[in-house]
């Protein structure tokens, strides 16, 4: 990775870069822990909207990787934060799990089916029909159609589940209506992670397993980009995309010398 500015700020998905579901990749632990060594700012970024960043903190700890709190960003928040620019105070009709419905709240929004000014989705893994139904018929009376994340499956112990996307295409089909997605593969996730840290795309580093989202994402938002071969994307599907990353490792284990050294680099500049 040839640059002229060092890295000051890093970002890097969850799900196949850290975890296998429940099961820690290895040196995830020693990567964030090297991250928090380094004093580099950093932010854990997910799709998944079902968990506050309390819940995913203790689901990562579970598996012996300690992220703070205010490390994790998720594409709930970044909703939130979104609605937040756009609509102060409006009111919603929300299709998803705790991890939505608080981040709507603590921006102020009101949580209502009587002309709500928005439906969000978001991920759950008990969606019903008549919530569904309900979605459909608010916005065939005017509500904005937000979503979470594009992501049209999600895996599971027991295998793949159908998620946000999914539910999105088929309340587009009855609607006719496509929502405003705003996870990845949207660069306003990488750009909301970037306000939230006060920092800049050019000294910042996006790592991810997946080149249609994580990539694709930190480059359209200007940063430099790292793929990981222990989730989605394997090495020999990279040529297929007309775009590439940085640099192409095999796990974060590789990366673990490269947050010390880029440090050190960081301090000699700036002292």
């Amino acid at each position: 990775m040839t640059e002229h500015r060092p890295i000051e700020t890093w970002l890097t998905d969850m799900d196949g870069v850290l975890v296998h579901e429940e099961e820690p990749i290895p040196d995830a632990r020693e990567f964030v822990a090297a991250l928090e060594e380094a004093g580099v700012s950093f932010l854990v970024l997910t799709n998944n909207s079902i968990f506050t960043p309390r819940d995913l903190r203790a689901r990562l700890a579970a598996s012996g990787i300690d992220v703070p709190e205010e490390a994790i960003w998720t594409s709930a928040l970044a909703t939130a934060q979104f609605l937040d620019d756009q609509r102060p105070g409006g009111s919603a009709y929300v299709v998803g799990e705790a991890g939505l419905t608080t981040a709507l709240h603590d921006i102020g929004y009101v949580m209502t089916d009587r002309d709500p000014d928005y439906v969000v989705l978001g991920e759950t893994r008990t969606y019903s029909f008549e919530a569904i139904t309900k979605a459909v018929r608010l916005i065939e009376r005017g509500a904005r159609f937000i979503a979470t994340n594009p992501d049209p499956s999600g895996p599971s112990v027991l295998g793949t589940l159908p998620a946000t996307g999914s539910v999105a295409a088929l309340i587009s089909t009855a609607t006719g209506r496509t929502p405003y997605f705003i996870g990845k593969p949207n660069p306003l996730m990488m750009r909301s992670a970037l306000n939230r840290l006060q920092a800049h795309s050019e000294t910042t580093v996006m790592v991810g397993d997946r080149m249609d989202t994580d990539i694709i994402s930190g480059l359209e938002a200007g940063l430099r980009t790292i793929l990981v071969l222990t989730g989605s994307t394997r090495r020999e599907q990279v040529e297929d995309f007309p775009y590439r990353p940085t640099k192409v490792v095999d796990s974060v284990q590789d990366l673990v010398a490269m947050v010390g050294e880029r440090a050190v680099r960081a301090d000699a500049a700036g002292g």
